[in-house]
């Protein structure tokens, strides 16, 4: 089995040999600085009391605040956590954002819980926590398995402990409690902005073009509505209960509001739609593949039968490093999670600006500037590949932890 941490110090590695990269220079970047593992005890609605297993990894500090999601999943484990903890430090390096990278979660199926008992293990989770987060200290957001809500619960009981109201220690969360407009969106959106440079620049025109998006939830639902709404054919649609395909097309703004009462993609029912499993909607021929699912999604077991052009990484680590390499071996365009899930990140420091200052940007003016800052950071990263004959994932590698290293030998060994 893929071990995502593996995989992540192997790039570092790598990055680190294609710079010329003493050890002492870059070996740092490949461990946590702190790493907390905690015991949560909830009670169940039938009086039982279960012990789920929860974690936050802070992996750096070096440019600001720790930054990075809270999930909610069974496939939450130590390792996993401390991979997307590092890779989150790289993804807000590469945008010049003032975070370092921060990963946490609960091993869980919140599909499993009762909604009393998901607030109970949102708040025992965040007062097991709350010694190691703080709004300048580790800001939690949102991830698998959680949204604003459970944000929301996050800074009620942070702000409890703390006797005030303390917006700034989440983002993600409802805009009525000082959250962003355009926040849900966002990582969708963006992934759809760097997709449509990426593919005026490979001459692929958009109403030509066909698409499959494995994984409907928050990323996956925005990004499929973007794409739509671009022109492009949604040929595939898939989620944890199946798949569903339509060659002429799939009605995406039907299905999503179908999603969001609550049904499952295996229940839906049009004209035309086919229902077939996962891995047909994954292997299915089109020009984009955009996997917004669980880590690992593609691996050395399936590269070799994906059929798309471009294979747009909506989620963290949805490709492992073998499947990777078998993609780049095909001559498929691979735009990489470190670029492709900015969006999300870069609202939410536009969040904790407005936080900061109190103020509210409206959603074009938020979607303006995350469009632009993403966009130049995908300008480099393009250039930085072409340049040194690299993929884009390595490209984003070496930039990002060129950056790091440079941080890290201004600010020097303490003591």
């Amino acid at each position: 089995m893929d071990n995502l941490y593996e995989d992540f110090t192997r790039m570092i590695d790598r990055a680190a040999e294609i710079l010329k990269l003493d050890r002492t220079q870059y070996e740092f970047a490949k461990y946590p600085e702190r790493e907390m593992i905690v015991s949560i005890p909830v009670k169940m609605d039938d009086g039982t009391v279960n012990i789920f297993k929860g974690y936050r990894v802070q992996h750096s500090s070096l440019l600001g605040p720790y930054k990075g999601g809270v999930r909610f999943d069974p496939a939450v484990d130590h390792d996993s956590m401390r991979a997307l903890a590092g890779l989150m430090t790289l993804k807000c390096t590469l945008a010049g954002l003032p975070f370092g990278g921060a990963k946490g979660g609960v091993a869980v199926d919140p599909e499993s819980l009762s909604p009393d008992e998901l607030v109970r293990l949102t708040r025992r989770f965040t007062a097991m926590i709350l010694p190691v987060i703080g709004p300048d200290v580790d800001i939690p957001s949102p991830d698998i398995g959680t949204d604003a809500a459970v944000m929301g619960w996050i800074m009620d009981t942070y702000s409890m402990m703390g006797g005030r109201a303390i917006p700034g220690i989440v983002t993600g969360k409802p805009v009525e409690l000082g959250g962003s407009l355009g926040r849900t969106e966002a990582t969708g959106r963006g992934a759809v902005y760097i997709l449509k440079d990426t593919m005026k620049r490979l001459k692929l025109l958009q109403d030509r073009s066909t698409a499959v998006v494995v994984g409907f939830g928050k990323v996956g639902r925005s990004a499929a509505l973007s794409m739509y709404d671009e022109g492009i054919r949604i040929v595939g649609l898939a989620d944890s209960s199946g798949g569903i395909r339509r060659e002429e097309g799939l009605d995406v703004p039907d299905i999503s509001e179908f999603k969001l009462a609550g049904g499952r993609l295996r229940d839906y029912t049009a004209a035309g739609v086919e229902h077939v499993t996962v891995k047909d909607v994954l292997t299915t021929p089109c020009t984009i593949l955009a996997p917004c699912a669980g880590n690992a999604m593609i691996n050395e077991q399936n590269a070799s039968d994906i059929q798309a052009q471009i294979v747009l990484e909506c989620g963290n680590a949805q490709i492992t490093m073998a499947g990777n390499e078998l993609l780049e071996q095909r001559e498929i365009t691979v735009i990489p999670d470190l670029v492709a899930t900015t969006g999300g990140v870069i609202v939410d420091y536009f969040e904790r600006v407005q936080n900061v200052q109190s103020l509210m940007w409206d959603e074009y003016e938020v979607n303006r500037m995350m469009k632009n800052l993403l966009l130049k950071t995908f300008d480099k990263v393009w250039e930085t590949a072409g340049r040194e004959n690299l993929s884009l994932r390595m490209a984003s590698f070496v930039l990002a932890l060129e950056k790091v290293c440079e941080a890290k030998r201004i600010r020097g060994i303490f003591p």
